[in-house]
């Protein structure tokens, strides 16, 4: 599922929560940031929906009057999305026709960052009168995809803010943001639900019980993360079986996997191993304790760790996907065979 569809989804219980919380105060900008996977879209967005509502209530927007409307249809004359334009076609948000044009005639890739003209926009918008007499917002999502000049731009708005606009960053690397950028705004870290409560949420998204438990500690407990991971084709039994598969370097295994999505349940794992290694409980996978069973050095986890860091920085472009597989494979293999 989309984070598109996700939103379009019934309200969730901890993001509804967390909406009434946000609406009781005052401010006109909010942070709102924590790892991903706990809904910082779906909250940002029911933020700037109720704002700009023409029936609003304490638990947020009406959903049917013509504003809540124009947002649903991605129409809305007062809601800016300032987004990479790959995020925006992702949620189904339409592009500037400029941008909608160069990409459709193949003169540049839809950026994965947030660009320059597009934050000019979204300043120009700011200073601009309400077309419904609601106000205005500007979203901006991921806010970490914004570079030094786009991210400085923002921060002089932030500044000297024009009195009818309301701004709302969220993020999934806060650290990543200028700490003058953070300090402008009011933040508020994401919530994180129940297990339980998460667990009845997926499963009436279509999930069994043993899928939603299993997904849920492979998502580290993070429900927006479970359903990407079951959008990727992934099923219980393959994370399951994940750890000891690696550990007898089986390629084959993994090989329709995205580099990117197994570098990540590579780091999982490695985070796991560490754990237990220390006689912590792992979070993401059901290991056995290592004094039960013997296991893998520190040293070589921690290398293991190091190399794992370093991958994540080149898989977006790797020279060849099937190679790359085969040496995290043998990384793997290689560190949960090591002898202490």
């Amino acid at each position: 599922m989309t984070q598109d569809a996700a939103s379009q989804a019934p309200e969730i219980p901890w993001i509804a929560d967390q909406t009434r919380q946000l609406l009781a105060q005052q401010g006109h900008a909010w942070l709102l940031h924590g790892p991903s996977g706990l809904g910082q879209y779906r909250l940002a967005l029911n933020l700037a929906r109720a704002w700009l509502c023409e029936a609003p209530t304490a638990q947020g927007a009406c959903g049917v009057c013509n504003s809540c409307h124009a947002i649903d249809v991605r129409t809305h004359a007062d809601l800016c999305m300032l987004m990479p334009e790959t995020t925006m076609l992702e949620l189904g948000w339409p592009l500037s026709e400029k941008a909608q044009s160069d990409i459709d005639d193949k003169k540049r890739k839809a950026s994965r960052e947030i660009r320059v003209d597009a934050m000019r926009d979204a300043i120009e918008f700011s200073q601009r009168t309400s077309a419904r007499g609601r106000g205005k917002v500007v979203l901006v999502y991921p806010a970490e995809q914004m570079n030094a000049i786009t991210a400085n731009a923002l921060l002089k708005t932030l500044e000297e803010p024009p009195g009818d606009v309301r701004f709302v960053l969220a993020t999934e690397s806060s650290h990543q943001l200028l700490p003058t950028i953070r300090s402008r705004c009011l933040g508020h870290a994401m919530s994180w639900p129940e297990p339980q409560q998460a667990k009845a949420w997926l499963q009436a998204q279509g999930l069994d019980g043993a899928e939603a438990t299993s997904f849920l500690q492979a998502a580290g407990g993070r429900p927006d993360d479970v359903l990407s991971l079951r959008a990727s084709g992934r099923k219980a039994e393959d994370w399951s079986r994940f750890p000891a598969a690696m550990a007898a370097g089986e390629t084959a295994f993994v090989r329709d996997w995205p580099v990117s999505e197994l570098v990540d349940a590579l780091q999982k794992l490695c985070h796991d191993a560490l754990c237990i290694n220390q006689d912590a409980a792992p979070r993401f996978f059901a290991l056995k304790p290592a004094k039960a069973r013997g296991g893998p050095s520190i040293a070589s986890l921690s290398q293991w760790a190091i190399s794992l860091q370093k991958s994540r920085k080149t898989m977006d472009h790797p020279f060849n996907a099937g190679l790359m597989q085969e040496a995290l494979v043998e990384q793997a293999r290689t560190a949960l065979n090591s002898a202490h």
